[in-house]
């Protein structure tokens, strides 16, 4: 056994519920925890927290960590920074870690095209620049994304965001000329249709009933999109949804831009995710697990994209030069440790087993998924494919509590995301108390 979970006392134990009540005297509310673990340390794919427990990290800390907590690599990284200097801000003078890193992005993104890179703080502001930046190339004001997307939630992110109303209300108006499309989430069709007796209708349909009724395509600058939703339940869309969208774009005179916030930086073996369907986007953006948990978003763009004027756009942290080593760090990482190939083993192992799981249990619904971002739909029963959220939460919370740091996503969705460093002595261990929990539940509903 690899040792882990370790559970000394049932959580939350006495110091976190005592942190957790502070934190709501002090902390603001619009913070929605998905319970209450209070973080003392990470190494590797393990979490402590502030009681001694310790728990297999199935969340890479929201999906940031992709090489595991404080990798020797990087932390060594950002100490040698830190011995330099920690910011002079990139928008007004020069350092050689942007470069460096831009390097390094512009070799890994898909596309041998010329590019270039902006860069931010994180995944809103990535995306915030590369709406910008359409409008700015194309001089069009509209746009096109996808029901239940998340994108972010500064204005013109959450501009797009459609995966909950309590993202958007009272915040309206919002940035106007955005137009939502239903995403191709096959087993909840929201057109009522069979993959593949649907002939990608959802495609047609933005052709014909947007773009030909009320969206002149000749003012859409850009569709926006998630190559796999994340908060929207880790929805995988069919093998030539992005070749259709694609060619649709194309047709008009479109730009895509390919938000690959959560789904990048190795997590589905790729380093992008869009290249399970070889397709080349005009604009990626890119954070999260970019500089390891360290604050870096970027916006990565053709050249001839990336054609604003000088002070159109900038931001005085943006490409700090602790988080860009880090970020150097992060892919050579990648590369030197193979974790992309780890990604497509463990993950196609964790796809089996709860396929398994699946195949015993009357609400698990669906398994989908690429490399280590996996979703388990969680119903109430396979007929009706009726979203389970209280039975989906019920799993979360009990796995927690006995070691396994998983999350939801979408209605009722569990997400399975370690570290694309897990081992499979760690899969195995984590494997068990959820499996074991979803039958629990499943016997108690």
């Amino acid at each position: 056994m690899s040792g882990y979970p370790k559970i000394v006392v049932t959580p939350p134990g006495p110091k976190a519920r005592e942190l957790v009540k502070k934190d709501e005297s002090l902390i603001s509310p619009s913070y929605v925890r998905f319970y209450p673990l209070v973080v003392e340390s990470g190494s590797g794919c393990i979490v402590k927290d502030v009681d001694g427990n310790e728990y297999i990290d199935f969340n890479s800390g929201l999906v940031c960590l992709n090489v595991g907590h404080r990798h020797p690599k990087v932390v060594s990284a950002i100490k040698e920074q830190c011995n330099r200097f920690l910011h002079y801000s990139n928008t007004d003078f020069y350092y050689p870690e942007v470069v460096s890193l831009a390097e390094k992005l512009v070799k890994i993104t898909p596309g041998n095209f010329e590019k270039k890179v902006y860069f931010g703080n994180s995944g809103a502001e990535a995306i915030e620049a590369a709406v910008k930046l359409a409008k700015w190339h194309t001089r069009k004001p509209r746009f096109i994304g996808f029901i239940g997307a998340f994108h972010g939630r500064t204005v013109g992110a959450l501009s797009f965001t459609a995966s909950k109303p309590v993202q958007r209300r009272y915040f309206f108006p919002l940035m106007p000329g955005v137009t939502h499309v239903p995403y191709p989430y096959c087993y909840r069709c929201p057109f009522k249709q069979e993959f593949p007796d649907c002939h990608y209708w959802c495609i047609d349909y933005i052709e014909d009933y947007v773009l030909k009724k009320y969206v002149p395509p000749e003012e859409t600058a850009a569709i926006l999109f998630e190559p796999i939703q994340g908060e929207g339940g880790y929805i995988v869309p069919p093998p030539e949804y992005f070749q259709k969208l694609k060619k649709l774009a194309d047709k008009y005179g479109i730009l895509l831009i390919d938000d690959e916030v959560q789904a990048g930086m190795g997590r589905t073996g790729k380093w992008f995710a869009i290249e399970h369907w070889n397709i080349e986007p005009d604009i990626i953006c890119s954070a999260k697990a970019l500089a390891s948990g360290l604050p870096l978003g970027a916006t990565i763009a053709k050249a001839k994209v990336m054609d604003w004027a000088g002070g159109s756009h900038a931001s005085t942290f943006g490409g700090n030069p602790l988080s860009c080593a880090a970020a150097c760090a992060v892919i050579d990482i990648i590369k030197e440790e193979h974790l992309l190939e780890n990604a497509t083993k463990q993950g196609t192992y964790i796809m089996k087993r709860l396929n398994e799981l699946k195949e015993e249990s009357s609400i698990v619904g669906d398994v989908r998924g690429k490399g280590l971002m996996i979703g388990m739909e969680i119903v109430e029963d396979k007929e009706s494919k009726k979203s389970a959220p209280k039975l989906a939460n019920e799993i979360m919370t009990r796995s927690w509590k006995r070691g396994v740091a998983v999350i939801t996503c979408g209605t009722s969705t569990i997400r399975i995301a370690p570290p694309l460093t897990i081992t499979r002595e760690l899969v195995n261990a984590a494997l068990e108390i959820i499996e074991d929990v979803a039958k629990e539940v499943e016997k108690e509903k």
